[in-house]
């Protein structure tokens, strides 16, 4: 998964007073997310510890985790709006003229200052109506929670506005908002047209509308909000309040308190060197053989996704380690870079993994289920690579390559076994019942902590607090794409059109094999276009079902969807997942684009095996 990309992609002017003065202000935004983050990690452990060594359970941490953890989004989705971290297409932008690029960056945030304005009063009448609800245990209002909407959607505002006048000028500005007022002029006076339309308005409104905003540069949550929006605004009678509530919704499941924890735990991977621990022993292992870097490259990548659960994390770790090496050997850059996108892609089933999370969550399939079939069908795929790699260095020089050492496998085998040890535990916790995915993301954080304290080098406070800041940042922009996301998703179920697609989807000839080729290609084209998660938050809830109708296992189904998204996001000239791997490996795009199609066909190869063999994804269950 791309977890970072530019708001506006503008070069920013010098910063000076106006700019330390914001920075200024965000400091205590930042220190109450570090601490909030940090609070559910010990209070998550906490319950973990007292219910099953105490045998006291503690209900009353949920209501507390839940109230921190909606704070924790908001609060980081303010920092990333701050740091310009929301993601965003920008392979249409990037090559306009730079005078049309400025105009257009003007109106990507001109629609996202309108959005915002629209949904604050929304979220204040929210708030208000949330507080006679109480909490069961600790008899805390509910307003308490729903503020932290209000709060990050005024600052949002605020900054989005601040960084508009300081990038694109007042004159772009006055221009776009000119465009934004007419459009939504001509929309208000066609909105009785519009009701008369029917379910076409979902393809005006949600299908055009993203297209539009997506291209334009608007960051993908806010893509998804402004349809929706302007969806329930000028199409139906829907009160704009309900925008607020399935944004709660969606950001405040108890198991999404995994996403921020887990983005922790690949900061500690990086941050200590337990990764580079990993590639170092297995570098020294099989790197002597032929295509034994490639080798190293692939498993490492399966070894550190099993810790980290997030992509970017995985591939910002074994990068660095192996591609000096690999250059030296005569590996050329781009089908180093291909191989780790693709590597990347393959190892996104490796519990724990933050896709999977979402999924479980989103449809309603065990996650526990999810992540001991993810483990198999990661070998699947790993397999498929592997042979290619084989394959193209089968003339592969290794003069000069030095043979294995023991004493050094040995040694290396000692430093990296505390690391080795931690995606076992996190799959034992999960499959034997101990802890949940929420509470396991806890525990691989303290012991990840602890180990990287004493065995690889430490970690200073700083070095911590600044962790924790980036996690709320990196989380608060991947759960604000799941809140909108999950407005959008509910506008579409409440049209009726997913019934009507049950009907004609469950009667096309050869049922479940040809839903599950209908459902690969939209995956490929979501994944590509979207980015993963909000690809599975829009459509999950209506294809799970009717994959269940038609007798598809729903953990089949999963994984079949999962691995469809992440070859989707790889793929070239659009996919989000492949610019994210050249700008790690430092490829160009260009170059790299012709070095991705075989290992994109080797994934797609193992993709129409695990569809073909549901036992694939059944037997570990």
């Amino acid at each position: 998964m791309s977890e970072s990309a530019a708001l506006a992609g503008v070069a920013a002017r010098p910063a000076g007073g106006f700019e330390a003065a914001v920075a200024r202000l965000m400091r205590p935004v930042e220190a109450a997310s570090a601490a909030l983050l940090a609070l559910i990690v010990v209070l998550l452990f906490g319950a973990v510890v007292a219910r099953y060594a105490l045998r006291l359970p503690l209900v009353w941490i949920d209501e507390v985790v839940s109230l921190s953890f909606i704070w924790v989004a908001m609060l980081g989705a303010v920092i990333a709006m701050h740091r310009n971290e929301h993601l965003r297409l920008t392979l249409v932008v990037e090559r306009l003229d730079p005078r049309w690029r400025v105009a257009v960056q003007a109106f990507a945030l001109v629609a996202v200052a309108a959005m915002l304005v629209v949904l604050a009063p929304q979220a204040w009448t929210y708030m208000i109506d949330e507080w006679p609800v109480h909490t069961p245990e600790l008899g805390w209002p509910n307003a308490l929670r729903v503020a932290a909407i209000t709060f990050g959607i005024v600052g949002m505002l605020a900054l989005v506005l601040a960084f508009a006048w300081r990038t694109v000028g007042l004159r772009a500005l006055l221009v776009a908002a000119a465009v934004v007022s007419v459009f939504a002029f001509a929309l208000s006076a066609g909105a009785p047209l519009f009701k008369a339309l029917g379910h076409w308005n979902l393809a005006i409104f949600l299908f055009g509308g993203v297209t539009l905003f997506l291209l334009a540069g608007v960051p993908i949550g806010f893509c998804f909000g402004l349809a929706t929006l302007a969806y329930l605004g000028f199409a139906t009678t829907v009160p704009l309040t309900v925008v607020i509530g399935r944004m709660d919704e969606g950001m405040s499941s108890i198991i999404l308190v995994s996403v921020p924890v887990f983005v922790l735990l690949g900061c500690v991977l990086d941050s200590t060197g337990m990764g580079k621990a990993i590639v170092d022993w297995l570098a020294s292992l099989v790197g002597h053989v032929r295509a034994g870097m490639s080798y190293v490259l692939l498993g490492s990548l399966f070894i550190v996704s099993g810790i980290s659960g997030s992509k970017v994390s995985d591939m910002a770790t074994v990068a660095p380690a192996l591609f000096p090496e690999m250059k030296r050997r005569g590996h050329k850059p781009r089908e180093m870079v291909a191989l780790l996108a693709t590597g990347a892609a393959m190892a996104d089933t490796v519990p724990p993994s933050i896709v999977l999370i979402v999924l479980g969550s989103v449809a309603g399939v065990s996650i526990a289920g999810l992540f001991q079939s993810g483990f198999v069908i990661a070998m699947v795929l790993l397999a498929m690579l592997l042979v290619l790699a084989r394959w193209k260095a089968r003339r592969e020089d290794l003069h000069g390559v030095a043979g294995i050492s023991w004493p050094l496998v040995g040694r290396l085998l000692v430093v990296a076994a505390p690391a080795l040890v931690l995606p076992f535990l996190i799959r034992s916790a999960v499959g034997g019942g101990v802890a949940t995915a929420t509470e396991v993301s806890t525990i691989a954080v303290l012991y990840a902590l602890v180990i990287g304290h004493w065995i690889y080098g430490g970690l200073s406070v700083r070095q911590v607090y600044r962790m924790l800041v980036d996690s709320a940042a990196l989380s608060g922009a991947i759960l604000l794409i799941l809140g909108t996301a999950s407005a959008m998703a509910w506008a579409i179920a409440q049209s009726g059109v997913v019934h009507q697609m049950t009907g004609w989807l469950t009667t096309m000839p050869g049922g479940a094999g040809t839903y599950l080729a209908v459902t690969i290609l939209i995956f490929l084209v979501l994944g590509c276009v979207l980015e993963g998660l909000p690809a599975i938050l829009l459509l999950a809830p209506i294809m799970f079902p009717i994959a269940k109708k038609l007798g598809i296992h729903d953990i089949h189904y999963a994984m079949v969807v999962v691995t469809a998204m992440n070859i989707g996001l790889m793929l070239p000239p659009v996919g989000v997942g492949f610019y994210v791997a050249c700008r790690i490996g430092e490829g160009s795009p260009d170059e790299v684009m012709g070095a991705m199609w075989p290992y994109l066909a080797a994934l797609v190869a193992g993709l129409v095996v695990i569809a073909a063999v549901p036992w694939l994804s059944t037997v570990a269950l």
